[in-house]
């Protein structure tokens, strides 16, 4: 089943469901069981864990001292993939910036390219490789055992509706902040707590209206452009930690002007577009979302109601 709540389950088993079916998504990608080439699998792997993480947060009131070692747990396992998936960006993303920019790149980036590649082949030790998703989806198998043991015992909209407005406004403080102070880091905690509020917008298709599609749309544009703008800041990190293993001074100053001027187009949609999204209050958002709930949850009655009269 897919990864959003269902009207005939309780909140607390269609949210284990869902943990449990992301859990075992991320191992079967980590062992190998999907077809797909190894990058595109920890990808695969790592988007399940942080819609588990997201989850988390979503149900943190309930699960007390459990959330801290679960959410702990889950980060050290998206760590130990975080190199593999980086080496494999870094491409993508330098790829992305010249043929944006075709004209101004030209043919001018084919060394820091090759020495990407390069660091990719170091990093990409096979037996090494196998060792950190075997490891991965072992404990990723451990985790999905004790998910069946969380506590959670809310049931209803009340068991999702702190969690949901807890994390959108932490999302409103984190715009405020990267608007206040546009650092990387400001801009790299919005994009999380973006993430984390598109999920469990996700999470709720079903009560979805035509402006809600709308809006989960714009949830995932701000996403994807916030996620290239860090793409491009550890692009720019690891270069200038080896900046003669990648070419010519003029080659990487080159790269650095596109950064900057692609990173100021990024920034400038998303904060746009974030305050369209952030601008009703928390308590506001909420109360829609459990209008939409109960809206929903009434339909199987009102349908009813309407066969016996007939």
């Amino acid at each position: 089943m897919a990864y959003r709540l269902e009207r005939e389950e309780s909140v607390v088993g269609g949210l284990k469901r869902v943990v449990t079916n992301e859990i075992e998504s991320a191992s079967d990608h980590l062992s190998g069981k999907k077809k797909i080439n190894r990058d595109k699998a920890v990808h695969e792997a790592r988007k399940s864990i942080k819609k588990v993480r997201a989850l988390l947060r979503l149900m943190r009131g309930e699960l007390g001292e459990v959330f801290d070692d679960e959410n702990g747990h889950l980060r050290d396992i998206a760590g130990r993939l975080s190199e593999l998936r980086d080496a494999f960006v870094m491409v993508q993303s330098l790829d992305a910036l010249r043929k944006l920019y075709a004209k101004d790149a030209g043919t001018k980036l084919r060394a820091i390219r090759a020495g990407l590649l390069r660091k990719r082949s170091e990093c990409a030790r096979p037996q090494d490789i196998a060792n950190v998703l075997e490891d991965a989806a072992t404990a990723l198998s451990r985790a999905r055992k004790r998910a069946q043991t969380w506590p959670l015992k809310t049931d209803g909209y009340d068991a999702i509706a702190p969690g949901f407005e807890g994390i959108y406004r932490a999302g409103r403080k984190a715009l405020k902040k990267a608007h206040k102070h546009p650092s990387p880091d400001n801009f790299h905690h919005l994009r999380k707590r973006v993430k984390d509020h598109w999920y469990h917008v996700r999470l709720l298709e079903n009560l979805w209206t035509d402006v809600m599609s709308a809006y989960e749309k714009s949830l995932k544009d701000l996403e994807t452009w916030l996620g290239d703008d860090h793409n491009l800041t550890v692009l720019k990190e690891r270069i200038l930690a080896e900046p003669a293993y990648y070419g010519s001074e003029k080659d990487i100053d080159l790269l650095f002007g596109l950064i900057d001027k692609h990173q100021k187009e990024l920034r400038d949609k998303a904060l746009a577009l974030a305050a369209r999204i952030y601008e009703q209050k928390p308590r506001q958002m909420t109360q829609h979302m459990n209008h939409l709930w109960e809206t929903w949850r009434s339909e199987p009655r009102v349908a009813a109601d309407a066969i016996s009269a007939a």
